[in-house]
């Protein structure tokens, strides 16, 4: 049986963000939406402390290595495009 994991790390700015409440606020619905689009697992990974910069890793798990990739890569186009609140510096997949 071949299992497949793969994980992205989006870095990002959210220049909305004048606290840690209103940066919670920001990121909240956004792991949300990842979460219920994607069926991946989503989290804050980094700069936790930083008001302005997020690192979030996406997760997910298949038997394909091409279905795993497709997925992360939506995922992290999506939030680039589509999802205005934060802006994208970079991202990165990796899979094991």
């Amino acid at each position: 049986m071949t299992i497949i994991v793969g994980a992205c790390i989006l870095e990002l700015y959210l220049p909305g963000a004048s606290s840690l409440k209103e940066k919670r606020s920001l990121l909240k619905p956004l792991l949300t939406q990842l979460r219920r689009r994607f069926e991946v697992a989503a989290a804050e990974v980094d700069h936790q402390d930083t008001w302005q910069s997020s690192s979030i890793a996406i997760a997910t798990v298949a038997n394909d290595t091409r279905h795993v990739y497709a997925v992360l890569e939506r995922a992290a186009h999506w939030v680039d495009t589509d999802y205005r609140a934060v802006q994208v510096v970079d991202w990165n997949i990796e899979l094991r």
